[in-house]
């Protein structure tokens, strides 16, 4: 019972062609062949990638070291400090 008998299968097909027309059929059957191919070739990119070893490059951010992070930081604070004490002088005291 699981299983189309071949009379199922005739009757499917005698509903394709009075719904789409015997011209569509064969396009249509090229298109569907041709997204299965894509949809193939894309899964199996995806598991070509699984296998792959994962470089160190690849997953180590790009991090500047100590020394060039703590003289950035000095820099905006000296910068940061200079706007604040321009704000102040250029602010008219409210008192």
């Amino acid at each position: 019972m699981g299983s189309l008998s071949p009379v199922h299968w005739m009757i499917v097909l005698v509903v394709l062609v009075l719904l789409f027309g015997a011209k569509k059929l064969p396009d249509t059957a090229k298109a569907l062949g041709q997204s299965l191919r894509i949809f193939k070739k894309e899964t199996s990119r995806l598991g070509d990638e699984d296998d792959t070893p994962v470089t160190q490059a690849r997953t180590a951010p790009a991090v500047p070291d100590a020394e060039a992070r703590l003289r950035a930081l000095e820099e905006e604070n000296a910068r940061l400090r200079a706007a604040a004490e321009a704000a102040q002088r250029d602010e008219p005291e409210a008192r």
